[in-house]
Parts: C-alpha cells; structure tokens; sequence
C-alpha cells in the first residue's frame, strides 16, 4: 500500500485542485439551497486526502534514492518541455508540511469565516494555492516552477482582494500584484537566458553542468542576478519587500499560509537554483547583502509596528533574509530546516493573534492589553510560536539557526554577527507584541474579548503540540544537528541573545514602564516606524518616473498619433467632398481623368531617363 501510494505521490497536487473546483459552484450562489459551507467541507476532506496521501508516501521514500518521474508535454522546434517530478524524502516531507498546514487553517477558517459571504470563493482559491504549492515542491524543472509561481501570484492578488468592497483590500492587493510581478519578470529573462547556456531547465541536469560549466563570467552573473529575482519578490526581500505588509489586509486564515509557506516558495527554488547560483561570487554576494540587510530592517522595523499584522509580516521577511544568507553561503541544510521551523512557529503565531482580530474591535496593540486572564490558549500558543521562533533550546529554530551560525563560524563570522543580532530583535519584537496584547491592564478594546470557539482552538492545539515536539520528529528522521560537533560558544552566543531580548523587552512591556516608548531621538523612531521611509522613496522614484512616462505616453497618443489619423480623416472627408461636385457624370470626363492618370503615373516613373536627357539638350 505504501508502495503504491508512493509511486502515485505525485498526484497530490490534484486532491487540491479537485476540490477548489468542486467548490466551484457555491463561489457565485450557482447553488443557493445549501448555503456557501460546503463548499469548506468538500475542500477539507480533499486536504485530509492529500494529507494523508503524503504522510504514508513519506515513510516509503525514507533511506531510498530519489526517483524522477517524466510526463513530455511539448517537443518542437529543439525545445523539450518535459514535466520533471523528483519523488524523494525532501519534497514529499514538503508536501506534508504543505497538505498539514492547509488542512489546520481551512479548520481556522470554518470559525474565523463563519459568517462571510466569500466563504465558497475562498475555499477555492486555497484549494488552487495548496495545489500551486504541492506542485512546485514535486517540480524538478526550472520553467515549470517559473509558471507555478505565477499561479502562486495570481493566487495571491485574488486571496489578498478576498473582501474587493473595501479600498485598502483593493490597493492591497493591486500593490501586492504588482510588486511580484516586477521580480517574475526579471526570473522569467533569467530562465530564458539559462538555456542557451546550459540546455535544459532540470535541477539535477543544472546542478551536474555547474560543475563543469566555462562560461563568461559576465554573462552568468546576469543570468544569476536576474534568477534571484524572483525569490527576491515571493520572500519579500528588500526592496520588494512591502507586498507582504500590503497583503495583511486579507483574511487571517490565508495568512497563516502566506506567512509560514507561500514566503517559502521563493526560498525553495532558490535552493533549488544553489549549484548554477555559485557560478558567479558576484551573485552568491548580492544574495547574502540582500538576506542581511532585510533580516537587520525589517527586525528594527518590526519593533516600531503598532498593527498586529505589521509586526509579524516583518519578522517573516527578516526570517527569510536568514534564508538568502544560507543560500548564498552554501548553507543548504541549513536553509532547509530554516524553511521548516520558520513555517510551523509563523503559522502558530498567526492563529494566535488571528483569533484576538476575530472578536475585537482594533487589531492596533498600542490599544489591547490585559488578555492573558481572558485568552490563556492564544496566550500559550504565542509564547510557544515565540519560543519556537528564536534560538530557544530545545526548540526548533535554535537548531536551525545553531547549524546556520556554526556554518559561517570559521570562514564568515561577521555574518554571524548578523544572525545573533537578527535572534535578538526578534525576541525583542515578540515579546513587545505580547506584553502589549496579553499583559498588563484590560483597555476599552480588550475588556469583552473572550476566547474563540473550538473550531480556531483545535488547529492552534493541533499545530501547539506539534511545534514542541519538532525537535523529537527531527530526531527520529536523522535531520536534528549533531550537538557534539557544534561549537558551543556561539550555542552561547545564541542562547544569550535570546535570553537578552526577552528580558530588555519584557522589563519595558510587562513592567510598570510608562507607554508608549519613545526612543531618544524621534527621527530614528520615525525611521523604524515608516519602514525607513521606502514607500515614500518609491513614490518619489519609480511612481512619480511611471507616472510621468505615462504623462508623455498619453500626450504622444493624443497629439501625434490621434493627430495624423485625424488629418488623414479629415484629408480624405475634405477630398470626397471636392470629388463630389468635380463629377459630371459623362463617360468622356472619366476615361480622360483616368488617362490623365495613367500620363502623370507614367511621366513620375520614367521621370529619370527624360530628366538626364533634358539636362543633355539644355548643356
């Protein structure tokens, strides 16, 4: 059985999809009779299916080789486009991860959505998202992922504008759109460009090529700077990073993917893209610049957000640049099982608020308070999602980040400088985050805020457990890091800037500290608080430059194209005019016009020939 169902794993993607478009129907109220919630219930045992599919298929691909299955699509012309699908440990443990996240926010989603009228085009736009992102863990080929990820795109503009009537969802959504359209652009040159180079687009073919490939340096640092891109928009990386703050004003229950695995896909092809990326040193550089400079901006920034959405949107993409420093250092494990314990404690930190958003009135934190005596499970969970989140021992993302600093100990330990400062902030950020909505006093906002019913309690109990015993589930699949060989003072150095975040946050937000703080200097705080001003920067840069492109572009459309198509109008309008009162109607009249013609004609063509032997009788 477990054979069989190994064999057939990469047709998960399709349990998904089958039940985004059995939801179909209740989307626009073709049927009305039974109310939209069937539609979630269709959708949520097709995730089960998937779940379970995977879960089974995964113990059969433990200590075996991966396994390629080929489905030809397209050969013409010397192109083949072949659908590459890799069966093994890492991705089928993907789609787990995938199908198990999903199936716990449709379960959110049942108590969050109760009452919305998009309850029936939500589910199906999750089904299409689960079926995107179980495609492009199965995908094994370069230009297929590039078209899943434009699928993950659209299905993010659709989730995001869920709630279209109001303005912040539109432009949310618009915003989010485009910015990831910038960064597919530049993949899709990147993708194009590779195969003159390499001839194929498979990851294992690319990995074997790049280590013997002689090509022009210039050439393929291009390539690279243009495949990293992409990534760049999916994991919101500066400067397109702002997407994933615009796309909070979507329903918590898609966040909770968006959050934990959809910033993933990005990193996942990055990863993938690894061997062809360190051709050049240019890229591998560029990539660990930009992790650095996101994962220490976007954890200052992190800390000046009021909205309970903004300050964990931050945090993923610091997280994230973490992710562009693995990469670009060769660190792929590590990158690996950063992806992992990222997604598991992002998703539990967003149920976690999720819920405190369903029933209050603000979701500004400068505005809660007091909900640790009224909500003692989202409380947990948070601390939980927090502790799971940083370097905690013994909890994932210690592990995670442990192999990521012990890596670059000994050949970059600046970088390490880097990622303890980035562990640091965060637990700064989310200890502020906690002391500000469950600790101190009730305020008016937080005084009737009691905690959510069972269907938004189970999945958060559900994913809770699971995230305490991520280091027992790691350790029986062989993937935990070997204490022995690490270096035990940057374990220290790890554990110490925990410990110092915690604590330097917690004595201002849970003690008698008067709030708000206000830093020293309020042009620094104003800095972290506006996302050091990038969006004004973009309104002044690359709007006000489009705007103004399209100024010229309308002006040139109004008075020199609609202008010579009105003259020519107006030329042709003006000459049957005159025509029409020239006509006599007699035969004679037409055959001489029209020998007058043919004698004009005749005399412009040979015009040449009669030219030179006028010039010859006259000198």
């Amino acid at each position: 059985m477990a054979q069989f169902l190994l064999e057939t794993v990469w047709l998960v993607p399709l349990y998904a999809l089958i039940g985004g478009l059995l939801a179909v129907p209740w989307s626009p109220g073709i049927i009305r009779k039974t109310g939209p919630r069937p539609a979630g219930y269709v959708n949520l045992v097709m995730t089960f299916l998937a779940f379970l599919h995977s879960a089974i298929a995964l113990q059969a691909t433990w200590n075996h080789p991966p396994q390629e299955v080929f489905i030809h699509w397209l050969s013409t012309a010397g192109l083949d486009l072949t659908i590459a699908i890799e069966i093994s440990s890492i991705s089928v443990g993907a789609l787990v991860v995938i199908a198990g996240l999903n199936l716990l926010a449709q379960i959110f989603a049942i108590g969050y959505m109760e009452m919305d009228w998009g309850w029936g085009r939500f589910y199906s736009l999750l089904g299409l998202f689960e079926a995107g992102l179980c495609a492009l863990a199965l995908c094994n080929n370069l230009f297929f992922s590039y078209v899943i990820l434009e699928v993950l795109t659209l299905g993010t503009y659709l989730l995001v504008g869920l709630w279209f009537s109001q303005p912040l969802v539109v432009s949310g959504a618009r915003d989010a759109f485009l910015t990831k359209r910038v960064g597919d652009l530049f993949l899709l040159i990147g993708v194009l460009g590779l195969w003159p180079l390499a001839g194929t687009w498979d990851y294992n073919e690319l990995a074997v090529w790049a280590t013997t490939a002689e090509v022009d340096p210039n050439v393929i640092t291009l390539v690279g700077l243009a495949l990293i891109a992409g990534p760049m928009g999916k994991c919101a990386q500066f400067p397109l990073h702002l997407w994933l703050d615009e796309a909070m004003e979507g329903p918590v229950p898609s966040t909770v993917l968006r959050n934990s695995v959809v910033v993933a896909s990005g990193a996942w092809v990055l990863i993938k893209l690894q061997p062809v990326l360190t051709l050049s040193p240019v890229v591998s550089a560029a990539m660990v610049a930009i992790g650095a400079v996101t994962a220490i901006g976007a954890s200052l920034i992190a800390i000046a957000q009021i909205d309970v959405k903004r300050c964990q949107s931050y945090s993923v993409s610091a997280y994230m640049g973490l992710v562009f420093i693995a990469v670009g250092t060769q660190q792929d494990e590590a990158a690996l099982l950063l992806v992992l314990t990222h997604a598991l404690s992002a998703a539990l930190l967003v149920m976690s608020t999720g819920g405190i958003i369903w029933n209050s009135i603000s979701q500004d934190v400068t505005q809660l308070g007091g909900l640790w005596s009224r909500r003692p499970i989202s409380g947990l969970a948070f601390i939980v999602g927090t502790l799971g989140l940083i370097g905690f021992p013994p909890l994932g993302s210690f592990w995670a980040l442990m192999k990521l600093a012990d890596g670059l100990w000994a050949t970059q330990p600046w970088l390490v400088g880097i990622v303890i400062g980035v562990n640091a902030l965060t637990a700064v950020s989310l200890t502020r985050e906690f002391g500000l909505i469950f600790g101190g006093k009730p305020k008016q906002m937080s005084e009737r805020s009691p905690e959510v019913h069972w269907p938004m309690v189970l999945p958060m109990v559900i994913l809770f457990g699971f995230v305490l015993h991520l280091p027992l589930v790691l350790q029986s699949l062989s993937l935990l890091p070997n204490w022995a060989t690490m270096n035990k003072d940057v374990a220290l150095l790890l554990i110490w800037s925990s410990i110092f975040g915690f604590s330097v946050s917690g004595v201002i937000y849970l003690g008698n500290i008067p709030k708000p703080i206000r830093l020293p200097w309020k042009g620094l705080q104003d800095l972290f608080a506006y996302d050091f001003y990038t969006p004004k920067l973009y309104r002044m840069t690359i709007i006000f430059s489009v705007a103004q492109l399209a100024k010229f572009a309308d002006m040139i459309d109004r008075f020199v194209v609609d202008g010579i198509v009105n003259f020519v109008g107006l030329f042709s309008l003006l000459g049957g005019e005159g025509l029409k009162y020239s006509t006599s109607g007699q035969t004679q009249t037409y055959a001489f016009t029209v020998l007058l013609g043919i004698g004009l004609l005749g005399a412009w063509v040979t015009w040449p020939y009669w030219g030179v032997q006028f010039l010859e009788l006259m000198f």
